[in-house]
């Protein structure tokens, strides 16, 4: 029998545990008395293309080099490649596999659409590509309404997701065994790009399980109560590690079902709010597989072509920089550039205010999160935004428009969050810190409250009413 190598192409995917592509590797060479290697593609310039934040390239180059760790106890050799972008991978994926004598590549299906591009034409030129689906805990496409179409509404979406759901074992794949004899310490690997150091989140699959337990144990069930107030720490904190596949959805599920068994039918179980997120998550990155246009920057609500935005560059470098003169909105984008990361109820606050209450296109703000974010991906960045702005699947309506008065005096009602990130108001009272006041320039007796801090740079009535008028082309006739 003529043995036959088999090589497993990690992705969004950087686990050893609950990945069924690797799985199918490992089985193939084995069932071909072949040899497995692993391969990892460094992109830069696709990186840039994408907006991808230095500081989660670092997060990323932290788990390539845990990865290379896990796969050498599996007697497994990770081979990481530079390439610039996904054009060259084709060129050096084909002469690897050439060089390896390889008989088949298996790599986890992705939803974005150059990722899928590329993944096609691989295929169209001959390389030996089975594309597991692994990225959701259904596949993208197993959750259809009566027409047999993707549902356009998260609520229906999500009742039927639960239905097939409870209707087949969720478990995780487990860790495959050994193929071969424990390789030597594998080299440290150093991405040769632009990188913020992300060593204030822990790494590794195993942190990542850690904190979904404890998590699970400790918070769930005060997550509906506490994840929208920024000062707590009432969020799972996984998004950086399922956002670049350290652990799973899947994983995340079973963990909740394990602990919860009856959390798929049961509306009252403490962890409805957060598999509610995360089916939210397997939404969106349906979305981005049904409508491929989500990954071009369009609108998913044609009718979003009509909106005329201001887009005032010195209001748009105010709300990036923290300097819009609304506590709560500064806070929240100084936590985003110091940190890399923000909470999600800020999240929608900010990205209201933008879109809305200056009038800046839905795309330059989820660009600029795009460029800062640890846990930074495509399908929920762009579900949020467009939510935000009224012109995505199942959004907010165009004449919601968030009070940022009303959400900070709200979720930050003692303004420790406010103070932590804007510690030039630490000597302000609550009452100026939740009503920032606009001076009327033509007072000629009005004072502003502290020459450190801008005035707002938009009053909120007049900014309400703008939007409504000019997002009303989102108003169906």
């Amino acid at each position: 029998m003529t043995s036959m190598n088999s090589l497993m192409w990690f992705r969004q995917d950087l686990r050893v545990a609950d990945n069924p592509a690797l799985v199918a590797a490992c089985e193939f060479a084995g069932s071909n008395r072949g040899h497995i290697r692993a391969v990892y593609f460094v992109t830069p310039g696709q990186w840039a293309q994408h907006d991808v934040a230095p500081i989660q390239i670092d997060f990323i180059q932290r788990h390539v080099n845990l990865l290379a760790q896990a796969l050498a106890v599996l007697g497994i050799h990770l081979d990481v490649l530079h390439a610039q972008d996904f054009d060259e991978v084709q060129t050096l994926l084909a002469a690897y596999i050439a060089q390896h004598d390889i008989a088949a590549v298996y790599a986890g299906n992705e939803p974005e659409i150059n990722e899928r591009r590329r993944d096609r034409a691989l295929i169209d030129s001959g390389v030996p590509l089975t594309l597991i689906d692994q990225d959701c805990v259904l596949a993208a496409g197993q959750v259809k309404n009566l027409a047999g179409d993707m549902y356009k509404v998260f609520s229906p979406f999500a009742k039927k997701w639960k239905s097939i759901a409870g209707q087949r074992a969720i478990v995780p794949v487990a860790v495959p065994a050994p193929i071969a004899a424990v390789l030597p310490a594998p080299s440290e690997i150093v991405f040769n790009c632009d990188k913020i150091s992300s060593e204030q989140w822990s790494a590794g699959e195993g942190a990542a399980k850690r904190i979904l337990d404890q998590f699970l144990a400790n918070q769930v069930a005060d997550y509906q109560a506490e994840r929208d107030f920024p000062a707590l720490e009432g969020t799972s904190r996984l998004s950086p590690f399922l956002a670049i596949g350290v652990i799973s959805s899947r994983q995340c599920v079973a963990a909740i079902l394990a602990r919860y068994p009856q959390a798929l039918v049961d509306d009252t179980c403490p962890a409805k709010t957060w598999l509610n997120e995360l089916i939210w998550r397997e939404f969106y990155r349906h979305l981005l597989v049904a409508f491929p246009r989500l990954s071009m920057n369009h609108n998913f609500n044609e009718l979003g072509d009509g909106i005329v935005w201001r887009n005032n560059l010195a209001e748009f470098t105010a709300w990036c920089d923290g300097q819009t003169g609304y506590p709560i909105i500064d806070a929240a984008m100084r936590q985003l550039n110091q940190t890399g990361w923000m909470h999600n109820r800020l999240r929608m606050v900010v990205a209201s205010f933008l879109t809305k209450h200056l009038l800046v296109d839905w795309r330059w703000g989820e660009r600029y999160f795009r460029q800062k974010l640890i846990d930074g991906d495509l399908a929920a960045n762009n579900g949020g935004w467009q939510w935000s702005a009224g012109t995505g699947c199942d959004a907010q309506p165009y004449f919601r428009v968030f009070n940022p008065m009303t959400q900070s005096s709200k979720f930050d009602p003692d303004a420790s969050f406010i103070k932590r990130y804007v510690p030039e108001l630490s000597a302000w009272s609550l009452a100026d810190i939740h009503q920032p006041k606009t001076i009327n320039v033509n007072d000629l007796f009005a004072q502003r409250q502290d020459d450190r801090y801008p005035q707002p740079i938009v009053e909120h009535k007049m900014a309400r009413l703008r939007a409504i008028e000019v997002l009303s082309a989102l108003k169906r006739g």
